[in-house]
């Protein structure tokens, strides 16, 4: 079956965009001709390719199209570059990451690659059960997951591990630990939890002896927000060395022993031959390999 190329493009766009209004304005056409256009690739194809619903989402048939739409852009954009240089359009390459790469070291190797290609990057932060939803949907080209099995049609490599460790500013230690670190005091003193997926400090107190949904806990949703609430001394919580060193060289923070969980991570990406997402790998995986400790492992990564 021949797929029309901006059939598929126009669903993919429409799927980035959540709506068919927001779709139009991008695409400077009316929502009448968005769907006009999403309706003969539907009767095209002999498949419902969109769920109107809000946000619009993607049927199963749909994910494949979109899946399409992006693989032959980023095609295209190899090609355009091998025949005309450097002067064509900037290109979107959608990625997936957890929260805590993404505030660590994630975006230098992003900026470094900007400097030399014509490309923005589309980041979506999710655990590592989502983005390999993303992968499959076509939503994302290539992923950060502590999923070492390639999803289908995508090949994995190994990145290294976030470590994680248990860590406390010295005036919440006189608090919560003076009697030191141990299974009642765990018990009772409060934590900072990124959101209640998050099972790094519910796998580190198991370790301990400690029921894990025991101590009071702290929700803080983004990363930089996270370390900061355990800067101020709302509670205790995981973090990584890489997020926390400067603070514990400083005495701002102090370990609290019981060992560290680590995560292994994964680069995953579609098995397509590009330029220009080899190029991404190469960078993000360097990166990873420069930063991250080999190894691990232990719970998800935030």
């Amino acid at each position: 079956m021949q797929i029309p190329v901006d059939l598929a493009e126009t669903l993919a766009i429409v799927v980035d965009e959540g709506t068919l209004d927001a779709a139009a304005r991008r695409l400077h056409v009316t929502p009448s001709a968005v769907s006009q256009r999403i309706k003969a690739l539907e009767q095209h194809v002999g498949r419902v390719l969109l769920v109107r619903s809000k946000p619009v989402r993607a049927t199963e048939a749909g994910q494949a199209v979109v899946r399409l739409a992006r693989q032959l852009a980023l095609l295209a954009h190899d090609t355009a570059r091998e025949l005309g240089g450097e002067d064509q359009a900037v290109t979107s390459v959608p990625l997936a990451v957890n929260a805590d790469s993404l505030a660590t070291w994630f975006l230098p190797p992003l900026a470094r690659l900007s400097e030399r290609h014509p490309v923005v990057f589309d980041l979506h932060r999710d655990d590592q059960d989502f983005t390999a939803g993303l992968l499959e949907s076509g939503t994302v080209m290539a992923a950060v997951t502590s999923q070492g099995a390639p999803v289908a049609g995508c090949t994995s490599t190994t990145l290294g591990t976030l470590r994680y460790e248990p860590v406390a500013t010295p005036a919440f230690v006189a608090r919560w630990f003076a009697a030191g670190v141990d299974a009642a005091s765990l018990a009772a003193a409060p934590l900072v939890d990124f959101d209640r997926r998050d099972d790094i400090q519910r796998a580190w107190l198991a370790r301990q002896g400690v029921d894990p949904a025991a101590p009071p806990r702290h929700y803080v949703p983004a990363s930089h927000d996270f370390a900061t609430a355990v800067r101020l001394g709302l509670g205790w919580a995981m973090l990584p060395r890489l997020q926390s060193q400067q603070a514990l060289d400083a005495g701002e923070l102090m370990l609290l022993g019981g060992g560290a969980v680590e995560v292994p991570l994964h680069w995953q990406q579609w098995n397509l031959r590009s330029a220009l997402l080899d190029a991404v790998a190469a960078e993000l995986i360097a990166e990873a390999r420069r930063v991250l400790v080999p190894g691990g492992t232990g719970a998800a990564p935030r």
